[in-house]
């Protein structure tokens, strides 16, 4: 079966998010971190690269890729909301990372950046929260940035194989409370390699019954 829509406005999700900013570490903390740090050891960031992260959140997962490419390395940031945008500042600027990480309010399915400039791209918990038609657009736009042979990897909830209750139990909220349920699960290893990315490790995980897939692939 095909993935659900997405019908709240953008509008809609960047006021929802700016709400949420103020605690959603904590939550992102305790149900998220396990599946970014799965997907950052796909991704392996090294000493040097300049790495472009979607959909950061309140910038957890930023301050350990900014650990690990060093110095001399950068990582670049792009959120839809502001609230969002505010907390992570903090965050680097706590850590004593913000010349490392930088920071940009926008959205990604037109990013404000040059092409080929990143070394590899991540997404956790992001690519699901575009509407269908634009979630081609959002890889297309990742593929642009990418260098030659960059990375990219895509955590996110995952449509493939069958369904079970509970994943029918959220696609059911996701349709009737779209505003408070958000994402929805989508064609994770697909959608990536339709992007023409060259799929080259699949993890499959699972949150709550709920089917996980952390893709990365490598722009030829």
């Amino acid at each position: 079966m095909e993935a659900s829509r997405v019908t709240r406005s953008k509008d809609d999700a960047r006021s929802s998010y700016d709400r949420m900013s103020r605690w959603y570490g904590l939550l992102a903390d305790r149900f998220e971190r396990r599946y970014w740090r799965t997907g950052l050891q796909s991704l392996a960031p090294s000493r040097g690269e300049v790495v472009l992260e979607i959909g950061f959140g309140t910038g957890r997962c930023a301050v350990v890729m900014a650990h690990m490419v060093g110095r001399t390395g950068k990582i670049h940031r792009i959120d839809i909301s502001r609230g969002m945008c505010t907390a992570a500042r903090s965050l680097a600027e706590e850590m004593r990372l913000s010349e490392r990480i930088e920071l940009t309010c926008g959205d990604a399915a037109c990013l404000p950046y040059g092409d080929e400039i990143f070394d590899a791209a991540f997404m956790s918990f992001s690519l699901e929260l575009f509407d269908t038609p634009e979630i081609p657009q959002v890889l297309s736009e990742c593929k642009r940035v990418l260098r030659r042979g960059g990375r990219v990897c895509v955590v996110a909830m995952s449509k493939t194989g069958s369904e079970n209750a509970i994943t029918r139990l959220y696609e059911w909220l996701h349709v009737r409370f779209p505003r408070y349920v958000d994402c929805r699960p989508i064609r994770v290893e697909e959608s990536v390699s339709a992007a023409g990315f060259r799929v080259m490790q699949v993890r499959r995980l699972s949150s709550w019954g709920l089917p996980v897939e952390a893709v990365l692939a490598r722009k030829e």
